[in-house]
């Protein structure tokens, strides 16, 4: 099954689509509320935060009860992906695909710079067709993608909020001497100086999208697509002390598959800047202490959530809108001896993802796999426009409407030229060709990837086929990176306890 819409139509079928061609917006209106042609969008995106770091979810400590609500009222999808990335900054990739809805290798521009030529931006489209579009936050693309997408614009937060220098005080923490703290704002960061005082990244994003939805004409009837992208809880992982105080490290539970340190190399060494932000070797006492100011941002973050969806319904037009909350990708945290999202486990790969809102299953939970990026082809699905030829993630609205079960019943992954994975319903391949290595998990049954079973003699086949469907699917990604590079190096892994 292809990963990618089809942008093929031949003759007959493009005279049924003209036919039916009054059915899509009967088929919008499942998405609008009573009355209303077409739905409000409001984005809620976070930056690095793991999918399972909801408190709905029960599987980690955190607090997020803003967003649980949130998941009552609508549908938590569990199995939501990011491609990987062609740059160790992730994010960046990442929100290429998802502004351009075309995938890792045919998103970006030559040699991986800026968005594919010719390509049409989510919020370009959007307000082509008539959606007044807003942005406030973390944008981390070419200041010209930027103007073409939106009409207004709140604060620019910029894509990464530096503390210290790499190698500070930030860094190889915490540690003897070590004075950084989270909730100072004299070590910047999150922490900006605004009218003469100090404002969190999350309270001034928050605040720019209550200020727009509390100012907006109410009178107009053109829908309004929100993109509100938050720097949290990327680090440096900052918050007030109140939310620190939640979290006592000697209280918050180590992760099953903690290790001290990753058994072989991912990006060229051991020294990229994520993981410096933890000294090795890994122990549980560096970690919780890590965790803890994690957690901490992701509840102080829900917090300010919780005031821009108050401020939506005080509009009254919450009953008109679908929200959407994600994130750019997850990250490790001390998972599998890493701090950073430069891998491909499930915990840097996957991300929380919420809808709710008019025409959107209520109570529901959806286990089927697809990626993040096909927001751009859902969003115009849901209001009855027309989706641009380039885009090329499909729109995951036969998920919503319990249509379909399987959207993808295999996923492609790829981190720079470093490592390649496929993933199914039941196994994960990962192969790091520079290293030699190829781990199989088998996702059901083991999912925070602990047992590697690709030196089983009794999967040979299972690694076999996971191996000719990683092959098909970089060929259909159009991968820049020789299948020879990837696949020549043998054929058993070494095991990862």
């Amino acid at each position: 099954m292809s990963l990618m819409r089809s942008n093929q139509i031949g003759p007959f079928a493009l005279v049924l689509v003209l036919l039916l061609g009054s059915l899509r917006l009967d088929g919008a209106n499942r998405f609008a509320a009573e009355g209303q042609d077409r739905p409000n969008f409001l984005l809620l995106l976070s930056d690095d935060q793991t999918f399972r770091a909801l408190g709905c979810l029960g599987e980690l400590d955190v607090q997020t009860p803003n967003l649980d609500r949130l998941a009552k009222r609508g549908t938590l999808f569990t199995h939501c992906f990011n491609q990987g990335g062609w740059s160790g900054a992730v994010c960046i990739p990442s929100r290429t695909m998802l502004n351009t809805g075309r995938t890792l290798w045919e998103s970006c521009g030559k040699n991986q710079q800026g968005i594919a030529p010719g390509a049409a931006l989510w919020g370009e489209t959007l307000g082509r067709a008539g959606y007044d579009t807003f942005m406030v936050g973390k944008w981390h693309l070419p200041d010209e993608a930027l103007r073409r997408s939106f009409k207004s614009f709140g604060p620019l937060t910029g894509g990464f909020r530096q503390s210290t220098t790499n190698g500070g005080p930030a860094y190889y923490r915490p540690a003897p001497g070590n004075s950084w703290t989270p909730y100072d704002p004299k070590w910047e960061g999150h922490w900006i100086m605004t009218n003469g005082q100090p404002i969190h990244t999350s309270v001034l994003i928050a605040n720019s999208a209550v200020d727009y939805l509390q100012k907006r004409d109410r009178k107009t009837d053109r829908p309004f697509f929100m993109y509100v992208a938050f720097n949290a809880p990327h680090d440096p992982r900052q918050s007030p002390k109140q939310f620190l105080d939640m979290y006592p490290p000697e209280k918050v539970k180590m992760p099953p598959n903690f290790l001290p340190h990753h058994p072989f190399k991912i990006e060229t060494g051991f020294d990229g800047r994520d993981e410096i932000l933890a000294p090795y070797p890994r122990t549980p006492e560096i970690i919780r202490v890590h965790l803890q100011e994690y957690y901490a941002m992701i509840t102080h973050l829900d917090q300010e959530i919780g005031r821009v969806l108050a401020a939506l319904e005080a509009t009254g037009e919450g009953s008109n809108t679908v929200i959407i909350f994600t994130s750019d990708q997850g990250l490790a945290v001390g998972q599998h001896g890493l701090m950073g999202k430069q891998n491909l486990y499930d915990h840097s790969l996957r991300m929380p993802f919420i809808l709710a809102g008019p025409g959107i299953p209520i109570g529901k939970r959806e286990d089927a796999s697809f990626y993040m990026q096909s927001l751009f082809a859902t969003t115009c699905d849901m209001a009855g426009i027309s989706v641009p030829s380039t885009v090329q993630f499909p729109s995951i609205v036969p998920l919503v409407k319990g249509e379909r079960k399987i959207l993808n019943d295999a996923l492609y992954f790829a981190f720079l030229d470093r490592q390649r994975s496929v993933r199914t319903e039941e196994w994960k391949l990962i192969r790091t060709p520079a290293e030699h290595q190829i781990q199989l998990f088998n996702v059901k049954t083991d999912p925070w990837e602990m047992h590697n079973l690709a030196a089983d003699p009794t999967q040979a086949a299972t690694v076999a086929t996971l191996n000719e469907k990683l092959r098909v699917l970089m060929r259909e990604m159009k991968d820049p990176i020789a299948e020879s590079k990837v696949f020549d190096f043998g054929q058993n892994g070494v095991l990862v306890q």
